[in-house]
């Protein structure tokens, strides 16, 4: 696995340029929710990634506009939900989304899981249709294998896939696939929730030789990966801030391999509607 430069703080891919690490806002509500938006942004943040989903668009918008950050620097990304998937439906998910951000537009918008019995073109048309209006920049996808990514591709421009990607999930189907097509993977729950993985004795000697947390060494070994960002979520201030300090050390090649070894196929996220994973 090639070492990537420590400087490394973004990706671009055809016209927008995502931040190594954003601010996952998934368990996130109501006014700390805000806070924790509006810190984020004051530290450095610049993607902050929400979905209709999570029930927290109004908190993310209030958080939004207490910053002082102007809203040209930094990225929003939102979700549309599989209920909203049908053609009929999607602008009015979209706009509604926008309603709760409070904005008259987001950077990017993702279908957030696929649905089998609704057309993938259908929803891809309308949302490029919205993309050509203004109401988002760019569009994406969320939780797509290889197979089905392809044929999101063929169907209009996209610039991401975000999948669950962290030290104890490979992605060695998906990545290359998100490479080959010139898009980028965005990791979710990059850091497996915690639990053992915060705990796993190969990256406790790592991020110990290096004087770092764990977190920040299964951080740094995603974003290190060409084509790789991240968006940890957090509900601490001070794990937002550890969370963004990854862009100056590097791990070697060695320690690269030796957490990429450690994948055994733990998924935190897997509903009984999820696709067939590669």
């Amino acid at each position: 696995m090639a070492v990537a430069d420590a400087a490394k703080v973004d990706e671009s891919v055809a016209g927008i340029t995502f931040p190594a690490i954003g601010f996952g806002t998934m368990r996130q509500r109501g006014d700390a929710c805000a806070e924790l938006v509006d810190a984020a942004l004051a530290m450095g943040y610049r993607n902050i990634d929400t979905a209709r989903k999570y029930g927290n668009e109004a908190a993310v918008g209030a958080g939004i506009r207490r910053s002082s950050v102007s809203r040209d620097d930094f990225l929003v990304t939102t979700k549309l939900p599989p209920d909203d998937l049908p053609a009929d439906r999607v602008r009015a998910a979209v706009e509604d989304s926008l309603r709760n951000l409070g904005l008259d537009y987001v950077d990017l918008f993702l279908v957030h899981w696929p649905r089998a019995d609704v057309p993938l073109a259908d929803t891809l048309g309308v949302m490029a249709d919205l993309r050509e209006a203004g109401l988002t920049r760019f569009i994406g996808v969320s939780n797509f294998p290889s197979a089905l990514l392809e044929e999101a591709v063929g169907i209009t421009d996209l610039v991401t896939n975000q999948v669950e990607y962290h030290p104890y999930l490979a992605q060695d189907v998906v990545l290359p696939k998100v490479r080959d097509l010139g898009l980028v993977l965005t990791a979710y729950c990059p850091l497996g929730r915690g639990g053992p993985l915060l705990r796993d004795p190969v990256l406790v000697e790592i991020a110990a030789t290096h004087g770092r947390s764990v977190a920040q060494v299964a951080l740094r070994w995603l974003v290190q990966q060409p084509r790789v960002v991240a968006v940890p979520g957090t509900s601490s201030v001070e794990h937002l801030r550890e969370n963004l300090s990854v862009y100056d050390f590097t791990l070697d090649d060695s320690e690269m391999a030796a957490i990429g070894r450690l994948a055994r196929g733990d998924r935190v996220v897997n509903p009984p509607t999820a696709p067939a994973w590669d």
